[in-house]
């Protein structure tokens, strides 16, 4: 089977750690300073304003790993957080596979908390967060299977 005919996903957790910052110019960037001076190689960087805490914002982070970086979240105000659960997705992007995989998890009745999805050339990677793990292993198991099914179209296809 050629390259063309093959399709692959992937999705694993993260784990997020977070804090609450000053919703002002520079709020995060102390923050992000303290993890960057501990070598920091961060994957997951999501910040939004807490609109029931006028004044106040939250941001998230991943990967920390290690004594250093915990030591340095930890200095920062951070904390590991289990909720929302959030997952990476990344692969082989179609027209149409976001529309897809949504719909299969709306029918799944899988509640999604958020999803952000972006694509580069043939590629797409993205991250979605779940209310829980059991949905998320849901969401991943139908993730899996749309890619079998894609697999299996293009190869009768050919």
């Amino acid at each position: 089977m050629n390259r063309e005919n093959t399709m692959s996903f992937k999705m694993d957790r993260i784990h997020v750690w977070a804090t609450e910052v000053k919703d002002v110019p520079g709020g995060v960037t102390a923050k992000l300073s303290m993890l960057d001076k501990a070598g920091a190689n961060l994957d997951y960087v999501y910040t939004q304003r807490l609109p029931d805490k006028p004044g106040q914002g939250l941001l998230c982070v991943a990967p920390i790993v290690g004594a250093e970086l915990v030591k340095a979240a930890k200095a920062a105000g951070m904390h590991e957080v289990n909720d929302p659960v959030v997952m990476r997705v990344e692969g082989d992007n179609t027209a149409g596979l976001a529309h897809r995989l949504k719909h299969e998890w709306a029918l799944a009745n899988i509640n999604l908390h958020g999803a952000i999805l972006a694509t580069l050339g043939t590629k797409f990677i993205g991250y979605v967060t779940f209310d829980t793990v059991e949905d998320a292993n849901r969401a991943a198991k139908i993730l899996a299977d749309l890619g079998v099914e894609r697999l299996l179209a293009s190869a009768k296809g050919h």
